[in-house]
This record gives C-alpha cells, structure tokens and sequence, in this order.
C-alpha cells in the first residue's frame, strides 16, 4: 500500500513535531501546519505515519491505496 494523500485539519497547535518527523512533506507557515505544494508522497510513508501518530492534536490524517 502506498500513500496517495495527506491533508491536516484545522486545530494546529503549532508543535512543529510533523516538520521534524517528515520535513519532506510538513512545513510550518505563520498560523498552522500544511503540507508542502507538490510535495512527495511516495517514499515518505513511513515517515507521514510517524508524523500523523505523533500529532498531539491528532489532525493530520491520510489515504492509503
């Protein structure tokens, strides 16, 4: 299975963990986390996981194919 898509809710506490877990991937901007404009998805699952379970707000969530 691969992942084929991650996106993070609203609620971000601006913890910073998702962009030390996957920086491929998560980056901070002012106010929240997003993921990163045409960012990656493949070869980074394990590291999306990492970041989605470490989210102390449990916000980032993704789809597996």
């Amino acid at each position: 299975m691969a992942i084929t898509k991650v996106w993070i809710e609203e609620g971000c506490t601006l913890c910073g963990l998702c962009e030390e877990d996957c920086p491929a991937v998560f980056e901070l901007d002012d106010d929240t986390a997003v993921v990163k404009e045409g960012a990656e998805l493949d070869g980074n699952d394990e590291d999306i996981i990492t970041a989605a379970e470490s989210c102390p707000v449990e916000i980032i969530h993704y789809e597996e194919d």
